[in-house]
């Protein structure tokens, strides 16, 4: 078979009316770089974003930027701008309010998020609502489907999620207290149950009375931690309640109820030692700013 391509390959050469050799090769790649049309988005972006927090926010596709294991497709433009304003006034500014300057999101946030507009689906049916990689990125999946007026939905499938990667660089910038991993197994036997947590925890419910904020926060310490900091910023301080009631139902309600409240504990301690953040006021900022969103411009970026 080698022959075979090689005396085809010479019988080319021969009747082609040009030379097969190297030396007649040329040095250009015929591979260009897609050109892009800057749009006032671009410009909003580097106005507020790279010039204040040097984070790029990226909303054009790019194969390189994406998981190739997905089928995806790209944000929408429109729902781009939306998404680049919201990310800055519920999240970028909370910090920048609570923390007294722009010093702490410069510093630590990751330095690049990039949008998908559609959802990301797991062979087992699981969605993914967002990644974070290295702490140097974020990406946020689902763009498309975005209801800028539902913040309940707003919550669940972005912002808990920046949050919860954003408390995952921490950790792993300054490590929290060892105590936390051994709070579930001290009294009820309970322990962490990584990628099977869907199986074992088919509703939030059975994950409370269990004493894990989230069906996911039963993965393990390091996804706890993060669970019970971004839901706890996230929510009302009655919504945050009523989970602990429902935490305090279970058969063994005098152990799990105390349990999360243990683990808010050193979450809470952790934030205020280690990052002069307090999460009541964090969460306080992010709730007014919630209500701002019917009074933004959502759509201009002038």
């Amino acid at each position: 078979m080698k022959k075979t391509i090689l005396g085809l390959f010479a019988f080319v050469c021969a009747f082609s009316g040009s030379s097969c050799s190297e030396d007649d090769l040329s040095g250009t790649s015929v591979i260009k770089p897609e050109q892009t049309t800057e749009t006032p988005l671009d410009a909003w972006l580097y106005k507020n974003y790279i010039e204040p927090y040097n984070i790029e926010f990226r909303y054009r596709y790019e194969d390189m930027e994406s998981d190739m294991i997905y089928d995806l497709t790209p944000a929408n433009y429109e729902k781009s701008v939306q998404m680049a304003k919201l990310v800055k006034h519920l999240c970028l500014q909370a910090y920048d309010e609570v923390t007294g300057s722009r010093d702490f999101i410069t510093s630590y946030f990751p330095k690049m998020v990039f949008l998908v507009g559609s959802p990301a689906y797991n062979n087992n049916g699981e969605v993914v609502l967002g990644t974070a990689e290295g702490g140097t990125k974020i990406t946020l999946y689902a763009v498309n489907n975005m209801d800028p007026t539902n913040v309940d939905l707003l919550n669940e499938w972005y912002f808990k999620t920046i949050h919860h990667e954003f408390a995952h660089i921490l950790h792993q910038t300054k490590p929290y207290s060892t105590d936390f991993n051994q709070i579930p197994g001290l009294a009820t036997g309970i322990r962490y149950v990584g990628n099977a947590c869907w199986d074992v925890y088919p509703s939030e419910d059975l994950a409370l009375k269990d004493g894990f904020i989230s069906r996911y926060a039963s993965t393990s310490a390091e996804e706890e931690f993060v669970e019970v900091s971004s839901i706890y910023v996230t929510n009302t301080a009655a919504t945050w309640e009523e989970m602990l009631e429902t935490a305090g139902e279970g058969g063994r309600s005098e152990f799990i109820r105390p349990m999360l409240e243990a683990k808010f504990e050193i979450v809470d301690k952790y934030m205020k030692n280690d990052w002069g953040i307090d999460l009541d006021e964090l969460r306080k900022v992010v709730l007014r700013r919630q209500k701002e969103l019917p009074n933004l411009d959502l759509d201009a970026t002038n």
